[in-house]
């Protein structure tokens, strides 16, 4: 006995549903960078350049999540969201 033929091709399997996280984490990483750039003439230059560094650091550590733990950086942009508040009331405290 032969086998039946199916009548029509299998359906193409789907492609692996692409993640918004890592989109909207680069995006909030785009607006702390704004805030860090925007504060320079409100902190002193000293502070401005952390922020900065700190920003760098956090943009390197997003690259190399970007496929392999892209649920965690939203948490990035949250995180250098939270260091800005931090320095700008410290310093501001601080130099008062």
């Amino acid at each position: 006995m032969t086998e039946r033929q199916p009548s029509r091709p299998p359906a193409p399997p789907t492609p692996p549903r692409i993640s918004p996280l890592p989109f909207g984490g680069m995006i909030g990483l785009a607006c702390v960078l704004f805030l860090d750039l925007g504060t320079a003439g409100v902190l002193r230059w000293w502070a401005v350049v952390l922020l900065v560094v700190a920003w760098v650091v956090l943009f390197v550590v997003a690259l190399a999540w970007w496929t392999p733990h892209p649920r965690r950086l939203p948490w990035l942009a949250v995180t250098g969201l939270v260091l800005w508040v931090v320095v700008v009331v410290v310093v501001n405290v601080a130099l008062t």
